[in-house]
């Protein structure tokens, strides 16, 4: 039990406000006022934003009233014309449609024939490009065959001109003995 420490104290700070969490520095404009004591009425900046707000609040209040009354009326006149015309508005509309998707169709259809035309144009491009080395090359590996094979044909036949000759030079030796 000797090995246990002493007991710690916990000493704890009271934070400090900074200027920025004080409420009067951004109403002052950044400026630090020193707290006053309030009476408990509103300030001047509340007034003035109440008395600001109300009327933009109430404008667009009656505005938005405004937008969902004409837009129960136009529901309420067009749903019977709707109703009448459907069996000539639903094909007219479907008929739109389908000539929406063609057009759309089409226009997607020609740019992917124009994409596949542009790759087939560069990949012949690029092979044509170098069929012209590949012909040099072949003309020179013919060029070299070619002459190997004439070397090889000349040695050949002065091979076979030489032993022709000693053909000759044994068969008249031969006939003077």
């Amino acid at each position: 039990m000797g090995d246990r420490s002493p007991p710690r104290q916990l000493q704890v700070h009271p934070q400090q406000r900074s200027y920025l969490q004080d409420p009067t520095w951004k109403l002052s404009g950044g400026r630090h006022v020193e707290h006053q004591h309030q009476t408990g009425g509103p300030s001047a900046s509340k007034i003035i934003a109440v008395v600001t707000l109300v009327p933009v609040g109430g404008t667009l209040l009656g505005l938005s009233g405004l937008t969902l009354a004409a837009t129960l009326f136009g529901l309420a006149v067009s749903t019977p014309v709707f109703l009448l015309f459907s069996p000539v508005i639903v094909p007219a509309a479907v008929a739109i449609l389908l000539a929406i998707t063609a057009f759309l169709t089409s226009g997607v259809f020609g740019l992917t024939a124009l994409s596949s035309l542009s790759w087939v144009y560069r990949y012949i491009r690029r092979a044509t490009g170098t069929v012209p080395e590949q012909m040099d090359m072949a003309k020179r590996r013919m060029q070299d065959m070619a002459g190997y094979v004439g070397q090889k044909t000349k040695e050949v036949g002065q091979e076979i001109q030489s032993r022709a000759q000693e053909g000759r030079r044994s068969t008249t030796t031969e006939q003077r003995t």
